[in-house]
């Protein structure tokens, strides 16, 4: 339930069932159900569904498919985040034996591993996991296609091999791990390794005709980390608000902001769409927003998860038809027909709790040879760097107790900036990962690299 607060204009919740509406008798899907998360509750929950007098609410089960990787991805940066291992650490460091153990753990992740996109063998998404009962089985005899490293290349085997690190590294399940560390911290109670009542079946819809033919479903056994679960639209919910803000029970927010930056280098067609994959998670630019989540399909079934973490804003998608529906395309315009229709209301601008003289000196203008920029001190405790022209490299940064700050976005993303005294205590200038900033355009008082010319700045008459 939702307070009047929380709930969405009248306007809004019609144009958000129309949009489904119109996916799913477009789309063909028996049905589809959706969510929308706003300030990280559910604010509107829909269905469609082609059965007179009964239609899905948001605690019927479909299945998510690859939606699965991001929770096994938050597994491992558990592990990264208990020092149990680094993700730039081989595989084979952890889980020996594989015949894959070169990749490193990042690369598992973000999909530039260089192993296959499938299994090899019968059609894994529609046979028995007892088929492939070892990771031999899943990898087979010729495990890569691709170089480790070089390129994205989507892997099903490679999250089965992040599963069973989780498997090694925990000495449990990758389920109860899964469940114990993730499911019950979030109150996830309808998500689940098998379909639970009630739950959706899966359909095979003719392309060609109005007929329908059920799909079997299997359970995946080693490859469930790919692609095992069941949720619903209220627990996918509460995870896509999770993956906003984080939870300290499960994973940080600053845990999480990483897995949601690009980490593998896009394809060409890839630049041209606006997608990336991060650790665990797609991104995609639609409509001038920066969408982050992941997709996901099974025979039988269609899933979507995106959240907008500029809007606040999250959506979920999920139809039990092997093709139909887009579900990306249905999540995006479900977070753009909120965004557009009742935009965030910014926080109450607030003074900064107390005022530290020595870091308000260093606020103002300052110089990069001659380029322009301001650092601006915030309530929140960072400090931006940005240029005045609005155009060129900004971030921001967070303070590192010691005087310093690290960059946290762009180009300056891990690079340290500090503030250099004279032996009065006077600033001399700010240094960013070597890049002098003076008061003034080279200014001819501050230890400039290369100096500066003693007969300073000069009219067109001295040439």
């Amino acid at each position: 339930m939702t307070t009047p607060q929380e709930a969405l204009l009248p306007a809004t919740r019609r144009a958000l069932l129309h949009r489904i509406a119109v996916a799913q008798a477009e789309g063909r899907a028996p049905s589809l159900v959706a969510a929308v998360v706003r300030d990280g509750r559910a604010v509107w929950h829909g269905s469609r569904t082609s059965m007179d007098g009964h239609a899905p609410d948001e605690n019927v089960q479909y299945r998510i498919g690859s939606i699965t990787k991001t929770f096994t991805a938050v597994l491992v940066m558990r592990l990264r985040d208990e020092g149990l291992l680094d993700l730039g650490d081989p595989l084979e460091k952890h889980l020996p034996g594989t015949g894959a153990g070169e990749c490193t753990i990042a690369e598992l992740l973000a999909h530039t591993s260089g192993l296959a996109a499938e299994s090899p063998g019968p059609w894994w998404e529609r046979t028995p996991g007892s088929l492939r009962p070892e990771l031999s089985d899943v990898l087979g005899e010729q495990p890569f296609v691709h170089p480790s490293g070089r390129r994205f290349h989507y892997s099903n085997p490679g999250y089965t091999l992040l599963g069973a690190l989780v498997e090694k590294v925990r000495g449990a399940s990758w389920e109860d791990v899964l469940r114990c560390e993730v499911l019950e911290p979030l109150g996830l109670s309808r998500t689940s390794t098998r379909p639970q009542a009630p739950h959706a079946g899966g359909w095979a819809v003719h392309p060609w005709a109005d007929v329908m033919m059920p799909e079997p479903i299997e359970d995946l056994g080693r490859m469930a980390p790919a692609g095992q679960l069941w949720s619903t639209t209220d627990d996918l919910a509460r995870f896509a608000a999770f993956l906003i803000k984080g939870d300290d029970r499960v994973l940080s927010a600053d845990s999480l902001r990483e897995m949601r930056t690009p980490a593998a280098p896009p394809e060409a067609a890839d630049v041209a769409s606006g997608y990336a994959y991060c650790l665990g998670l797609e991104i995609r630019h639609q409509d001038g927003r920066t969408l982050v989540g992941h997709t996901g399909s099974l025979p039988g079934f269609l899933a979507c998860l995106m959240v907008s973490v500029e809007d606040d804003l999250a959506a979920v998608v999920m139809a039990n038809c092997t093709s139909g529906p887009l579900a990306f395309s249905v999540a995006a315009d479900l977070v753009r027909i909120v965004a557009d229709a009742e935009p965030r209301i910014p926080e109450p601008w607030c003074p900064m709790p107390e005022a530290d003289a020595g870091l308000l000196e260093l606020a103002g203008q300052w110089y990069w040879g001659t380029y322009a920029f301001a650092l601006r001190l915030t309530a929140d405790g960072l400090v931006s760097l940005e240029p005045l022209s609005g155009k060129g490299r900004r971030s921001r940064f967070r303070p590192n107790g010691d005087g310093t700050w690290t960059g946290l976005e762009g180009y300056y993303a891990g690079e340290l900036l500090k503030a250099v005294r004279r032996p009065d205590g006077a600033v001399d200038h700010l240094d960013l990962g070597s890049f002098v900033f003076t008061r003034q355009p080279y200014d001819e008082g501050a230890a400039v690299p290369g100096g500066v010319d003693p007969d300073g700045w000069r009219g067109s008459g001295s040439f």
